[in-house]
C-alpha cells in the first residue's frame, strides 16, 4: 500500500480509532479513510508489549494484562462499565498542584456527544444519575439514606459488553470510503511543514515490509502506551516549536482502587440495593456513592466512586457456598484464564492459592445453593448476549464491603521514557501520599456521615494505622491509563490543545486516554468515545 493518499487516516483500532473512523466517513461520503491497526486479536504475544518495561510491578499490572493489540483494541476484556467524567474533573482544586489543564468549557461542550456514544456503546439511555429517572428517582441505595454532600445516584451503565472489534467490523467494511489496514505498524511521520502539515506517516508490516501513507489529516488513537511511544520517537513533529513539550510522557495517572472496610446498613437488608438495577430496556445500571464537586473542593480530596461489594473471595470466612465455589473455578488455570481477563482474575484470587479445605466446607454447607446460585451466575454472565456484568451477593446482615475507585494526582515522576536505545518504553509509575490519604478521609467522611443519618457504620478491615500501608500494597492499576499526552490551552502544559490536535502541527491529532490531564473517579473508556466523537466533528470542519 504505497503511496496512497487520503483525507484522514486513523493510527489505531480500538474504540477511539474506530468511532472516528466511523463518525468523520459518515460525515464526510466523499472523503476517504484509512484506519491502520498494528495488532492480531489472535496472536498471543507481539513485539510492543514485549518492550514494555514496568518498574512498580506492585501498583502497575504487566503490559498483557493492562491491552489488548488487534481491532477493537482493550474492549476485547472489557468489561463493559460505561461512566461519564464530572464537573470537578474540570475544575482546578489545590490537591491537583495545577494539573488540571482543561476546563469545564470542554466538559459542557461534550455533552451534546454523550447519546450517540452511548449508542456505540449499548449501554441505554445517556442518563447517568438517577435524580433524573423517572423510575429511580425515589429510590435509596439503603434505607434512612438521604442525598447531601455524599450522593447515591451517580449511575455506572453497562455495555453488552461490546467487543469493538467484532462489533463494528461489518460497519467499517460497509463503509466503502474506509480502507482497513490490519498487521501494519506507524513508525514515524514526515517532518512539519513550515504551515505544520504533516503529510505522511511510514510503516511497516509483520514480514518488515515498508511503506508510506498520505494523508490531509492524521489522527493517533493507538492507546496511551502506544501514542506516546510513537510521538517520543517521533520529537520531529514538534519542529515549529523548537522544543519537545515539557509534559510530553510525563503526568501518567491510573486509579487506586481496593477495600479496606465494610459497610453495615442499620434499616431493613431487603430494601438495601446492593446489586443491579435494570431499566425498560434491560440495561444494567448500578449506583455508587460519591462526593459533590463542592464538597470535594473544599475539603482538597480526589474524586472517588465507592460501592457496595462482596467480601474478598480468597478468604473462607465470607462463609458463602458461591463465593467459595467461583474461587476456587477461578484457581483451575485453563478455565480460570477462559472466564475473566487476567487483571480480574487477580482481584478475585488475590494471585493466593488457600484455605482450600475451608472453601470447600463452605460449598458442602450451602450445598445444594453453592452449585444453584453459580450456575444461575454462570448462564447469565457468560450465556447470555446482554450478560450479567458482575456478581454480588445478598447478605442477611446487611453488611458489605466498599469498593473504592479514586483519583490520583498529575505527578510529573509518573512517566513513560524511551530507553537509552529507543528499543523499549519504560514506565515509572508510583502512588502519592496525596493520593492514599484522600481515599483514607473519604471513608471517614462516609462513616460519619452515615452514622449521623442513623443509615449506617463502617467497619475497617484493619487498624487504622495500618490503613495507609494496606492501600498502597493493594492499588494496583495500569487498565485505565491518562495523562502523558495531556490537553492543555498552550505547549508550555500540555501536548495537544483543546480540539487534540498536536501543538506545532495544523493536521496531527490525539485521540487517546493519554489527553486526558484528570484522572476521575471513572474510567477512561466511555468519556474518550465523547471525545473520539467530537474529534470527528472537529476535524469535518476544520
Amino acid at each position: 500500500m504505497v503511496n496512497s493518499i487520503y483525507d484522514l487516516c486513523v493510527i489505531g483500532g480500538g474504540p477511539a480509532g474506530i468511532i472516528t473512523a466511523i463518525e468523520y466517513a459518515k460525515l464526510n461520503t466523499d472523503k476517504q479513510v484509512v484506519l491502520i491497526e498494528y495488532g492480531n486479536t489472535k496472536e498471543v504475544h507481539n513485539t510492543l508489549d514485549d518492550t514494555i518495561i514496568i518498574k512498580n510491578k506492585i501498583n502497575h499490572h504487566d503490559p498483557y494484562e493492562c491491552t489488548n493489540k488487534g481491532l477493537g483494541g482493550s474492549t476485547q476484556t472489557y468489561g463493559g462499565r460505561c461512566v461519564m467524567y464530572d464537573a470537578v474533573d474540570f475544575q482546578e482544586r489545590s490537591i491537583l498542584l495545577d494539573g488540571c489543564t482543561w476546563d469545564e468549557l470542554i466538559f459542557k461542550d461534550s455533552q451534546k456527544y454523550i447519546p450517540l456514544t452511548s449508542t456505540y456503546f449499548e449501554c441505554g439511555e445517556p442518563l447517568f444519575d438517577l435524580q433524573y429517572s423517572k423510575d429511580f428517582k425515589d429510590k435509596r441505595i439503603a434505607e434512612n439514606f438521604v442525598n447531601a454532600h455524599i450522593t447515591d445516584t451517580k449511575l455506572e451503565r453497562w455495555s453488552m459488553p461490546t467487543r469493538f472489534g467484532k462489533r463494528y467490523r461489518k460497519d467499517l467494511e460497509d463503509l466503502s470510503n474506509i480502507t482497513i489496514l490490519e498487521g501494519y505498524q506507524a513508525v514515524s511521520f514526515s517532518e512539519p511543514t513550515d504551515d505544520g502539515l504533516i503529510n505522511e506517516v511510514h510503516l511497516v508490516n509483520r514480514d518488515l515490509k515498508q511503506s508510506t501513507i498520505s494523508s490531509i489529516k492524521f489522527v493517533i488513537a493507538c492507546g496511551t502506551q502506544e501514542t506516546t511511544r510513537l510521538l517520543l520517537k517521533n520529537k520531529t513533529v514538534f519542529k515549529k516549536l523548537n522544543k519537545v513539550p515539557d509534559a510530553l510522557g510525563k503526568y501518567y495517572q491510573c486509579h487506586l482502587s481496593g477495600k479496606i472496610a465494610s459497610v453495615i446498613f442499620s434499616g431493613d437488608p431487603k430494601k438495601t440495593e446492593y446489586g443491579f438495577l435494570r431499566d425498560k430496556e434491560g440495561i444494567y445500571l448500578r449506583r455508587r456513592f460519591q462526593f459533590t464537586s463542592a464538597f470535594l473542593k473544599q475539603k482538597n480530596l480526589l474524586n472517588t466512586a465507592i460501592w457496595l461489594d462482596n467480601p474478598l473471595y480468597s478468604d473462607p470466612n465470607h462463609k458463602s457456598g458461591s463465593m467459595s465455589l467461583m474461587y476456587l473455578i477461578m484457581l483451575i488455570p485453563f478455565l480460570g484464564s477462559k472466564l475473566a481477563p487476567p487483571a480480574i482474575a487477580e482481584s478475585i484470587t488475590k494471585g493466593e492459592r488457600k484455605d482450600i479445605d475451608k472453601h470447600l466446607w463452605n460449598i458442602l454447607k450451602d450445598f445444594p445453593f453453592s452449585i444453584t446460585t453459580t450456575f444461575d451466575i454462570f448462564v447469565r454472565r457468560y450465556l447470555l448476549k446482554r450478560k450479567l456484568p458482575g456478581v454480588f451477593l445478598y447478605n442477611k446482615t446487611n453488611k458489605y464491603a466498599l469498593h473504592f475507585h479514586a483519583e490520583q494526582t498529575p505527578d510529573s515522576k509518573n512517566t513513560m521514557r524511551l530507553s537509552d536505545d529507543q528499543n523499549n518504553l519504560i514506565i515509572d509509575y508510583n502512588l502519592n501520599d496525596s493520593d492514599i490519604n484522600s481515599v483514607i478521609l473519604l471513608h471517614d467522611e462516609l462513616d460519619t456521615y452515615l452514622r449521623k443519618i442513623n443509615c449506617g457504620k463502617l467497619e475497617y478491615w484493619y487498624p487504622k494505622e495500618e490503613l495507609f500501608e494496606k492501600i498502597k500494597l493493594m492499588s494496583k492499576d495500569g487498565l485505565h491509563q491518562s495523562g502523558t499526552t495531556r490537553i492543555a490551552k498552550d505547549k508550555t502544559n500540555g501536548v495537544v490543545d483543546e480540539n487534540l490536535m498536536v501543538f506545532g502541527t495544523t493536521n496531527l491529532f490525539v485521540c487517546s486516554g493519554s489527553v486526558f490531564p484528570t484522572s476521575s473517579q471513572a474510567n477512561t473508556t466511555f468519556f474518550l468515545g465523547v471525545l473520539a466523537i467530537r474529534l470527528a466533528n472537529f476535524i469535518s470542519i476544520k
